[in-house]
């Protein structure tokens, strides 16, 4: 099965992004704890934003590192990682 690149990805109720100066990265608050997110995941998480639709964060991310022919696959590995872990939904 495909994924489909017209999903739009937003982060769940209870759930908040941001840079976290102690972990020296970004990083996924909500209710029970908090997760630190890798480099590249924190880069896919800084442009989801409940309007931009997968396909867009994939060309931004493109356009950021044009040496990278795997960013595609990367992007939409994560948003099933994190559909999967319930940090977005994706509509």
């Amino acid at each position: 099965m495909s994924f489909d690149r017209n999903q739009v990805p937003a982060w769940r109720p209870g759930y908040r992004f941001q840079y976290e100066p102690a972990q020296q990265g970004h990083v996924l608050l909500y209710p029970e704890g908090m997760i630190k997110l890798n480099d590249s995941a924190g880069l896919i998480g800084g442009l989801i934003d409940g309007q931009r639709n997968v396909a867009a964060i994939i060309a931004e991310l493109t356009q950021q590192f044009p040496d990278v022919p795997e960013v595609a696959d990367d992007i939409e590995q994560f948003m099933e990682v994190a559909r999967g872990e319930h940090w977005i939904t994706l509509a």
